[in-house]
């Protein structure tokens, strides 16, 4: 019978530490990675860099970013969608006959950023 009541209080007290060993584990999680939106907007900033384009507006908030090359203006621009998906539009104006493929450049520059 003593050796019943002295198993009992062993096992009372692994299952006391056991329960004090996991309440004192804690637990973090990683921190957000930036949104869709951002990392878009991130990318398509890096791919005009990238292909030359100097950037001379950019307005995150707003998801527009415009700029130079030469004779050639290019637009971005990012908007978040109801879906929950971003979308992504790059375009030129001005003398593209200067650089044709400037556009599918930039395009393919920022879908490298986006891993793509």
């Amino acid at each position: 019978m003593n050796s019943i009541r002295k198993g009992r209080g062993l096992l009372r007290a692994g299952l006391l530490a056991l329960f004090i060993a996991l309440v004192g584990c804690t637990y973090y999680a990683p921190p957000p990675g930036p949104s869709t939106y951002d990392r878009a907007y991130n990318a398509m900033l890096g791919a005009m860099s990238d292909q030359g384009v100097n950037v001379t507006d950019a307005n995150p908030s707003g998801g527009l970013i415009t700029g130079q090359r030469g004779g050639i203006t290019v637009i971005a621009t990012v908007a978040p969608q109801p879906d929950g998906t971003t979308r992504v539009e790059f375009r030129t104006r001005g003398d593209v006959n200067q650089d044709p493929n400037l556009i599918n450049r930039i395009t393919g520059s920022y879908n490298a950023r986006m891993g793509r």
